[in-house]
């Protein structure tokens, strides 16, 4: 049998690696309008085929190098042209422009997980997958033939786009950019260990959830993962919309610190305490609503960079989206190293003695410092 994966899957993979992409795949696409249609039906082509390959896959670093690297390929070539459009698209309710944005991936996830789940217990991965791949297509073709920019192609006559790089120097920027990275370090970590899933052990039907695995720690039948990460999903649109539209109404400061208190809380109330199952759903969509608003933020922090250097929103966007990136890939390898360190399993009460305790941990205090944005307004930097 393969080996397990350590605290990293394919699915965490390709996720950090699209994140990081994006800078790169902004620019090249800022520089190039005419070719950003283009972009977004080559990616999707590259991101399906990567799924029926990993459904071919017999090991592990296959599967990581078809739906983990391969997909975070044609993922952030189909994904981050997006960002331009809605630059054009929408000016004064762009807050809530990207916050519907994000939201339509946590609506998806509300059934996928349950239908997924369903297809791997009765047909296997493999099957899943290829399932999947015809589902995309389905859903996703009709949306070539309306996609289109709201302005002409700019710069096509006049060569390639210049930057503008200045920003860089703005104390606002970087502020605001530890404090995205800090929060993305946990910000995965509840996602990871609610189900925590690997098609190579359990066989060929990857039904097994690996052992430590959180809900399956407590007794729980694996479908009670499951159930927690739809719930999630479903608070993450919510959380998204709510959250892009605070940000077009209140300084961005003021919205990072409501999306940081109630994940705190969230966390250290409700995750610390979950040994029953309502509690854990609770927690799922508190956590959902606040940590999954946090992305939704990113376009209010173009302002307090913007009151002295010229910068598009898609670039902080794009910027932040790869700061969340690094979080992402440093969570996997980090949180398996936390459990499997954690000296506190069934040697104190409640969450903290399942075996869980250092992650809740690091994923609590690694939220908090998303507000240390509000610490540079009052510094007057941002």
């Amino acid at each position: 049998m393969p080996p397990k994966l350590r605290g990293q899957d394919p699915d965490n993979l390709a996720q950090g690696l699209m994140y990081l992409a994006a800078p790169i795949v902004y620019c090249a696409l800022r520089k190039f309008p005419s070719y950003r249609k283009l972009c977004t039906i080559t990616g999707f082509i590259i991101a399906m085929a990567s799924l029926i390959g990993a459904s071919f896959a017999n090991s592990v670093p296959g599967l990581l190098a078809t739906q983990g690297v391969l997909y975070a390929i044609g993922g952030s070539l189909h994904y981050f042209p997006a960002y331009l459009y809605l630059d054009e698209w929408f000016v004064r309710r762009r807050g809530l422009a990207y916050g519907v944005f994000i939201a339509g991936a946590g609506a998806a996830g509300v059934a996928i997980p349950l239908t997924m789940g369903w297809i791997l217990h009765n047909w296997g991965f493999r099957t899943a997958l290829r399932v999947w791949v015809v589902v995309c297509i389905v859903l996703t073709t009709p949306v070539f033939f309306v996609l289109k920019a709201r302005l002409p192609d700019q710069h096509a006559d006049r060569g390639p786009h210049k930057f503008e790089f200045r920003f860089l120097k703005s104390p606002a920027f970087w502020i605001l950019l530890t404090g995205n990275v800090a929060q993305s370090l946990g910000n995965f970590m509840p996602a990871l260990y609610m189900p925590c899933k690997c098609p190579f052990t359990g066989g060929d039907h990857g039904t097994d959830f690996v052992a430590s695995a959180f809900a399956v720690a407590q007794g729980w039948s694996a479908l009670s993962g499951t159930i927690a990460i739809s719930l999630c999903s479903a608070a993450t649109a919510v959380g998204a919309t709510l959250t892009g539209w605070l940000v077009d109404r209140y300084h961005v400061t003021t919205v990072l610190n409501f999306c940081t208190v109630g994940t705190v809380v969230a966390v250290f109330v409700f995750w610390s305490f979950a040994v029953y199952q309502p509690i854990l759903y609770v927690f799922a969509f508190l956590y959902g609503i606040f940590a999954g608003g946090f992305p939704a933020t990113w376009s209010g922090c173009t302002g307090p960079v913007r009151r002295k250097y010229p910068v598009e929103n898609g670039m902080i966007i794009a910027l932040f989206t790869a700061g969340k990136g690094i979080g992402c890939v440093i969570s996997g390898p980090v949180s398996g190293a936390l459990v499997a360190s954690d000296s506190w399993k069934n040697s104190v009460g409640y969450a903290y003695g399942s075996g869980y305790g250092y992650l809740i941990v690091f994923s609590g205090v690694t939220a908090s410092f998303a507000g240390i944005g509000w610490l540079g307004k009052r510094c007057g930097m941002v």
